[in-house]
């Protein structure tokens, strides 16, 4: 069980990665080709730095996900934040593409898995 957590998250950590690669060269631009704010698309690539920061996170907790609850913890609660966050964006703003609407389905039930399967691990 405890190998099957550390290969799936080492799995789900290229998701952030991708949005890392894709938000420092790409910006904002890629998600609306017909141009954004210089603002916006200065705060996308700045996100996408953080995106950075919780895949050296997640790869940090894999060679001891055992012991590693209470960072698990953190970084599911940021995930599911962020998740939360597109939920209050569809309620003020409107519905986003498809592709958006799937990163919300990851962002709200990855985490919870993620925390349940590490605790389970962790009980071991």
């Amino acid at each position: 069980m405890k190998r099957g957590l550390q290969i799936a998250l080492g799995l789900f950590s290229l998701i952030p990665l991708a949005f890392v690669i894709l938000g420092f060269t790409s910006g904002a631009g890629r998600l609306s080709p017909g141009g954004v704010a210089i603002d916006l698309d200065n705060q996308y690539r700045y996100f996408s730095g953080m995106y950075l920061a919780m895949t050296l996170l997640i790869w940090h907790i894999i060679p001891s996900i055992g012991k590693q609850g209470r960072l698990m913890a953190i970084v599911c609660i940021g995930i599911l934040a962020g998740g939360l966050g597109r939920v209050i964006s569809i309620m003020t703003v409107g519905h986003p593409s498809q592709t958006q609407m799937v990163a919300l389905g990851i962002e709200i039930v990855a985490p919870v898995v993620f925390f349940l399967w590490q605790r389970a691990v962790a009980t071991e």
